[in-house]
C-alpha cells in the first residue's frame, strides 16, 4: 500500500474524539505529506510589520525545504521571495534578520533590488539579460500587524481571515509596536502534538503554576464551545465591546482560525506573577483601559496569540522534522517603551518563558510515549479537550480533502 492510501484510510477510519494513529505523530513519510498538503499550501504566520520598520529590513525563515526571505521594499511594501539565488541556487540572505540596501548573494555577488529584480550579475557576458532572473516571488499578505506567506502557486483566499481578525487586532496597533524579546525553543515532538497541547488547559493546574495565577483553566475560555453561555465571559465581552473593542467568539467555518477576547482571573491585567501590568506604557494609544483580558487568536498551522493592554505575546510553530518542532515566541511592547524604565524584561517574559519550557517537557514526554509499540489512540475529554478534538478534526478534514483532490477551494467566509 502506498503512503497516501495508508494515510487516507487511517483518516477515514479514525474514531472521532480520539487521538490519531501513531504514524501521524512519528512517521517521516506522513510528515512529508503534511508539508506538501498543509505547510506548502496554507497561509503561514512569519512575523510582524514592526520587525521591518524601514526599506531593506528583512527576515528569513525555513519552511520545510523552502528558505524564504521577507523584506520591506523601497516603496514601503512587504514582499517575500524564495531565498535562492537565480544563478546556482545559493541562499542570498544568511542571517535570521538584517538590513541591506540591496540583496547580494555571497557566493558570486549577484545583486537584487528590494523588489526582487536582478540588478547586477558579474561577468556573465554581453548578451546576458538580467530581466529574466529576478528572485522568485512568494505570496505575502499583512493584516493587523501580522505578516503571512503562502508557498502555493495559487494561494488560498486570504480575505476571509483579514476580514475576521483585523477589527479585533487593529485597535492594538501592533504595527507601531516593537519586539522586546524573542526566543525559539526546539520541542522534540511532532507539530500536531505541539498544537494538541496548546488547545487545552486540562493539563494546566498540574503543570503551569505561573500561568494559572492569571489565566483561567475553564474550557469555555480555552476551547471552542460554550463561551457565549458563560456569564463571566459574556459580561467581559459586553464591557469590552462597550468601549469599542470587538470581543465575541468568532471562528472560521472550516475551523482554521478563531479569535475571541477572554477575561483573566481576579481582574488581572497582565501575565505576571502578581497580575499587575508588566509594561507601564500601554501597547496602544487607542486602548485607554487596562482590564481588557487577553485577545486570543489561533490560525492553523502556525500561530496562537495573546494580546493584552500592556503587551502582546505571539507564537509561531514551524515543523523541523516528523519529531521536532520549533516554537518561536515574541513579546511586543509599545515602540516607545524603554526597558528598565517602562518595564523589567525578566518580569515581562517570566510567565511564558516558564510555561513554554513546561510545555516543551510535556510534548516531549507525550512523544516518547507515542513511540511505544503499545500506543493506541485514546479518547479526549468531552469537558476539557474540545479544542484538541476541533484541531484534530480540522487537520483530518483538510488532509482528507487534499489527498483526494477536493481541498484546494478558497477558505469559506467566517461564521
Amino acid at each position: 500500500m502506498d503512503i497516501r492510501t495508508d494515510m487516507l484510510n487511517r483518516l477515514r477510519n479514525r474514531k472521532p474524539g480520539f487521538s490519531l494513529d501513531q504514524p501521524f505523530y512519528i512517521d517521516p513519510d506522513f510528515h512529508q505529506l503534511d508539508l506538501e498538503h498543509i505547510w506548502y499550501k496554507d497561509w503561514l504566520f512569519i512575523g510582524h510589520d514592526c520587525e521591518l520598520p524601514e526599506a531593506g529590513n528583512y527576515l528569513t525563515v525555513q519552511v520545510g525545504a523552502y528558505p524564504v526571505v521577507i523584506v520591506r521594499d523601497n516603496e514601503g511594501a512587504v514582499k517575500a521571495f524564495h531565498n535562492s539565488c537565480r544563478h546556482r541556487g545559493s541562499r542570498v540572505c544568511l542571517e535570521h534578520r538584517g538590513k541591506a540596501a540591496k540583496l547580494v548573494c555571497p557566493y558570486h555577488q549577484w545583486t537584487y533590488d528590494l523588489d526582487g529584480s536582478l540588478l547586477y550579475a558579474r561577468q556573465m557576458g554581453e548578451n546576458f539579460d538580467t530581466a529574466g532572473f529576478g528572485l522568485q516571488p512568494v505570496a505575502c499578505e499583512a493584516a493587523g500587524g501580522y505578516i503571512f506567506i503562502s508557498l502555493a502557486e495559487k494561494p488560498l483566499d486570504f480575505a476571509p481571515f483579514r476580514a475576521a481578525m483585523e477589527p479585533y487586532f487593529l485597535p492594538h496597533r501592533l504595527r507601531d509596536a516593537k519586539i522586546a524579546y524573542e526566543s525559539t525553543i526546539i520541542e522534540k515532538g511532532n507539530w500536531k502534538l505541539v498544537w494538541e497541547n496548546n488547545r487545552e488547559c486540562y493539563h494546566c493546574a498540574a503543570n503551569h503554576p505561573e500561568l494559572c495565577k492569571t489565566y483561567p483553566e475553564a474550557p469555555t475560555a480555552t476551547g471552542v464551545n460554550g463561551a457565549e453561555d458563560d456569564p463571566e465571559i459574556a459580561e467581559h465581552w459586553a464591557k469590552c465591546e462597550g468601549i469599542g473593542l470587538p470581543s465575541k467568539f468568532l471562528m472560521d467555518r472550516q475551523g482554521q482560525f478563531r479569535t475571541a477576547r477572554m477575561p483573566l482571573l481576579r481582574d488581572a491585567i497582565s501575565y505576571t506573577i502578581s497580575g499587575r501590568k508588566a509594561v507601564q506604557l500601554r501597547l496602544s494609544d487607542q486602548v485607554n483601559t487596562d482590564r481588557i483580558g487577553t485577545l486570543l487568536l489561533f490560525h492553523y498551522p502556525t500561530t496562537w496569540n495573546h494580546v493584552l493592554s500592556d503587551h502582546a505575546i505571539t507564537f509561531r510553530v514551524m515543523p523541523l522534522s516528523a519529531t521536532e518542532t520549533a516554537v518561536t515566541t515574541k513579546w511586543l511592547v509599545h515602540k516607545d517603551a524603554v526597558e528598565g524604565i517602562d518595564y523589567r524584561l525578566d518580569e515581562l517574559i517570566h510567565v511564558w518563558t516558564e510555561t513554554n519550557d513546561q510545555d516543551r517537557q510535556i510534548v516531549e514526554e507525550n512523544a516518547r510515549g507515542i513511540h511505544s509499540p503499545a500506543y493506541r489512540p485514546g479518547p479526549y475529554s468531552e469537558i476539557h479537550e474540545g479544542g484538541v478534538a476541533q484541531f484534530v478534526e480540522w487537520y483530518s478534514n483538510f488532509m482528507e480533502e487534499r489527498l483526494t483532490g477536493t481541498g484546494n477551494q478558497p477558505l469559506r467566509s467566517v461564521a
